[in-house]
């Protein structure tokens, strides 16, 4: 998915089962939110929080809402679900422009400052989905294992 990443179709329907707190400010939030949501979810299961693998959702979802407001107009809508053993961070923002791995650097061989984002999500998470909004704007939404 994340070597190629055409837009997919979605309805913009809230879940009942996600945590989705109002949108997230910046990206501290956004990973104070995931931290949150998986440690109660692994207290209420009784089930030991893999610290690795929580650092990588975090992670991930720092990434995807640092991206939203860099380059997307924004961050609309933010969404963390426990869906077994992994976390899936939902981020939306106003641009339909699909995100882009560039090169560390410049054809004249200078180094970029940024442009990283996007492939520390693409390695973290197992799956990433971008999709096209029915008002305008994408979702893009990774999954990231917890085990």
């Amino acid at each position: 998915m994340c070597d190629e990443h055409p837009p997919e179709s979605a309805v913009d329907t809230p879940r009942a089962d996600s945590a989705a707190p109002p949108r997230p400010c910046g990206p501290a939030e956004a990973r104070r939110t995931v931290e949150r949501v998986v440690t109660e979810c692994c207290r209420a299961g009784r089930t030991r929080c893999d610290a690795a693998a929580l650092s990588d959702a975090v992670l991930v979802a720092s990434e995807l809402t640092t991206n939203a407001i860099l380059h997307g107009g924004g961050v609309t809508d933010f969404r963390v679900d426990v869906i077994g053993p992994a976390v899936r961070v939902s981020v939306s923002d106003r641009s339909d422009r699909l995100p882009v791995a560039v090169p560390p650097a410049d054809p004249r061989g200078r180094r970029r400052v940024g442009g990283r984002g996007w492939p520390i999500v693409c390695r973290l998470a197992r799956d990433v989905h971008v999709r096209d909004l029915p008002a305008g704007g994408k979702r893009i939404t990774a999954v990231v294992a917890l085990t």
